[in-house]
């Protein structure tokens, strides 16, 4: 067992996925905080997390540029909520106070690698496609296309292909419209990053690509499927898009060095997730997945796991158990071998309301290792949750 996230870095990597079984127990915000600390010593020049990913712009330009401020960066920089949490702010309060007087290809990149997407609704893709658009200054009609924002907002338009607007003929004058702008951005590269610069140039793209992301969700969203089906192939492309970020964030930073990534573990594992929502067992291919199978070696799992909390009324697990098997050797929290826990079975009994998910046997055969938090109360006494 080890507080050192060293011993479970191979060399070289280029990816370590920093897992957790919740978003709702503050504790593995601020561990992930300190492992990163130590991964940065490492050579480790950026971090990823599950945020939007246009929205962490306004942090990065925070953390490094001092552009903005701290209060600014946690406000309109984070989605899902995720800036109201202590750990958060602390990462970039630290990660401003590491860059400030450092050189700026030393200095460490804050990305979101998310989409715009929440559970039951996608935005408009107006606000994206309108930079993209006025960046090229290209004279380009796209608000008769886009309609009423409130078209591809509603909640009806993702969970009813009847309501959806993605497969209108507009929508689909927009995917060729989108592409055509992608296109022109990559082939005027060139002369574009000498009038503006190169992070003008790829903030851009950034903004283009979550627009043609969220067309891509939208058409995946009108198409005519039970709900069970619909569901999961909407939380795969979700998840796909997502693999596109961190393969973007890593053609970005392969000359820097490497990235930490933080999300839930069912997005990290290297197995395609399984989870029952409501009565309906929702089935689909995760980050960990996507880039596990392309990346090999160079994508490291670490699955998070949890003993107790009695901030989410989750009691100490019982013996036999993966939870309990690592609770008799991690005290407050630690690092383990994934290999170190294999003859134990599933938690069970757990609120499923906390967002919770118990390490379970596929996510332990795809992990490199474990992050236990053995008492989650010893390291997060009074930090505030998930919304």
């Amino acid at each position: 067992m080890s507080q050192n996230i060293r011993d479970f870095v191979p060399t070289p990597c280029d990816l370590v996925a920093l897992g957790e079984p919740t978003h709702q127990e503050p504790a593995f915000r601020l561990v992930r905080n300190r492992l990163f600390a130590q991964l940065v010593d490492l050579g480790f020049r950026s971090i990823a997390l599950e945020t939007d990913r246009v929205a962490a712009l306004t942090v990065d330009d925070f953390v490094r540029e001092g552009i903005g401020s701290l209060d600014t960066a946690m406000s309109t920089g984070f989605t899902h909520n995720f800036g109201n949490l202590d750990g958060n702010r602390q990462l970039v309060s630290w990660l401003r106070e590491y860059n400030q007087h450092r050189p700026p290809e030393e200095r460490i990149a804050f990305y979101g690698f998310d989409t715009q997407t929440e559970n039951t609704t996608a935005p408009s893709p107006r606000r994206y496609l309108e930079y993209a658009r006025d960046y090229l200054r290209l004279d380009l009609d796209l608000a008769s296309l886009l309609g009423d924002d409130e078209r591809w907002n509603r909640e009806e338009a993702i969970l009813d292909a009847t309501k959806s607007i993605g497969a209108t003929a507009a929508a689909e004058r927009l995917r060729v419209v989108a592409n055509d702008m992608l296109i022109a951005l990559e082939a005027r590269a060139p002369a574009l990053s000498a009038t503006t610069s190169y992070a003008e140039w790829r903030r851009a793209r950034t903004y283009l690509t979550a627009g043609i992301g969220l067309l891509r969700y939208h058409k995946q969203a009108a198409r005519q499927l039970e709900l069970d089906v619909r569901i999961s192939l909407l939380s795969s492309t979700r998840d796909a898009l997502m693999a596109q970020n961190l393969i973007d964030i890593r053609a970005i930073e392969a000359g820097r060095g490497a990235t930490l990534v933080h999300a839930h573990n069912l997005h990290l594992r290297r197995h395609p997730g399984t989870m029952r929502v409501a009565g309906m067992v929702l089935d689909w291919v995760g980050v960990g997945a996507i880039i596990g199978a392309l990346w090999g070696e160079q994508y490291t799992f670490i699955a998070g796991t949890l003993g107790r909390s009695d901030g989410l009324g989750i009691p100490e697990p019982k013996a036999g158990t993966y939870e309990g098997l690592l609770q008799s050797r991690i005290g407050t929290w630690g690092l383990a071998d994934a290999a170190t826990v294999a003859t134990g079975r599933t938690r069970a009994a757990t609120p499923p309301e906390k967002g919770y998910f118990p390490l379970d046997q596929a996510t332990l055969d795809t992990a490199d290792a474990v992050l236990h938090i053995g008492d989650a109360a010893a390291v997060a006494p009074a930090s505030r949750t998930a919304g």
